[in-house]
């Protein structure tokens, strides 16, 4: 049985929300106060942390001391380095270390896990690569968009003056190839023409409506698994939106199964679950979702693991790739994001989003 959490200072409380690890230590190296994200990493209590020797939970203890005393002596602003951080019954956690002066007694100290600094750092550049991908495909939609109506009414046209049928075929082939385009800007445009819906969504209402129309597209040779955590609660969302996203994932396993299928041993797993003090986003959070739409095809191609959210990025001959791009950009609407696990027999693709 956990020990009740001790209440927070008052001046103190903003620290528990960070998604970093910090505690305020004494001069002596006496902690005084340790937040949430801490007490979680360390696996013991508040209680037991507040009042004993920080420098205690590291590897190297001597070598915290000494930086908690330059820190007390002024002798510098702000430091960081390296250190392991010792955790019970669990293998260290190598942690940046940031030490900082308050005032003339308080010291703060952040720790921020490595791990998660690289997890954070690719979850920056996701962020900013779907900004630079919204921006690209919204200028380039508009600059295609105008002459690709004029190509398709100069094709109209010459194909009034043409009496030979041989030649409207060509300009059947120009009209046809316009609608193609005019079809895949449209598809580009699609997330940012339309308002954001919001209602009580039940994610499981999501994922069986996704379930109900994989399985007519592939009546035969697909196992559709149900692992469903019934304890989740609804949450605020664009059902619509999350329903494509869910989709266009389901889809693209599906395609990468199409040998399985044929061979009638293809899986399909649908899996969710709540995750606990989790971090994404720069941002911790009490609780999320956690999606699994997993498959047992040949995996994602090494040669395009690190791009397969980009726009125009696909696994398989003749494939937009857009279904992906569109799937990441409905889940950034609601803050949440996409990661992908993928090795041969095994895809996994996990969609976290934030539960009230």
């Amino acid at each position: 049985m956990l020990t009740p959490r001790l209440p927070v200072a008052e001046h103190h409380k903003a620290l528990d929300w960070l998604a970093t690890l910090v505690a305020v230590v004494r001069e002596d190296g006496q902690v005084c106060f340790a937040n949430a994200a801490l007490e979680d990493a360390l696996g013991i209590s508040r209680r037991s942390i507040v009042g004993s020797d920080f420098s205690g939970y590291f590897a190297l203890p001597e070598q915290m001391r000494r930086v908690l005393a330059g820190a007390s002596s002024s002798d510098f602003s702000a430091l960081r380095l390296d250190a392991q951080l010792m955790r019970v019954a669990r293998d260290p956690l190598p942690v940046q270390v940031i030490v900082a002066l308050i005032d003339a007694q308080d010291i703060l100290v952040e720790l921020l896990p490595l791990e998660q600094q690289t997890r954070q750092d690719r979850e920056e550049r996701l962020a900013e690569q779907a900004l630079a991908n919204k921006e690209l495909i919204r200028n380039l939609a508009h600059e295609i968009k105008n002459p690709l109506g004029g190509i398709r009414g100069a094709a109209q046209l010459l194909e009034l003056e043409i009496a030979s049928p041989e030649l409207k075929e060509y300009t059947q082939v120009i009209i046809g190839e316009a609608d193609r385009l005019q079809s895949l800007v449209d598809r580009l445009l699609a997330p940012h023409r339309r308002a954001h819906v919001v209602s009580d969504v039940n994610i499981h209402e999501v994922c069986e409506r996704v379930r109900a129309l994989i399985l007519a597209e592939f009546p035969k040779g697909l196992n559709v698994v149900q692992d469903y955590d019934t304890s989740l609660p609804e949450f605020r969302g664009d059902q619509e939106q999350l329903i494509q996203a869910v989709l266009n994932i389901a889809h693209n396993a599906c395609q990468a199964l199409s040998e399985r299928i044929a061979q009638g041993d293809a899986v399909l797993t649908f899996r969710t679950r709540v995750a606990r003090q989790i971090t994404f986003g720069k941002q911790r959070y009490r609780l999320a979702l956690e999606l699994h739409v997993i498959d047992n095809g040949p995996g994602v191609p090494d040669a395009i693991k690190d791009r397969i959210f980009y726009p125009l990025v696909s696994g398989r001959e003749g494939g937009s790739g857009l279904g992906l791009t569109l799937a990441q950009t409905f889940i950034q609407q609601h803050q949440g994001l996409i990661e992908c696990d993928s090795v041969p027999g095994r895809t996994d693709f996990k969609i976290l989003i934030p539960l009230p």
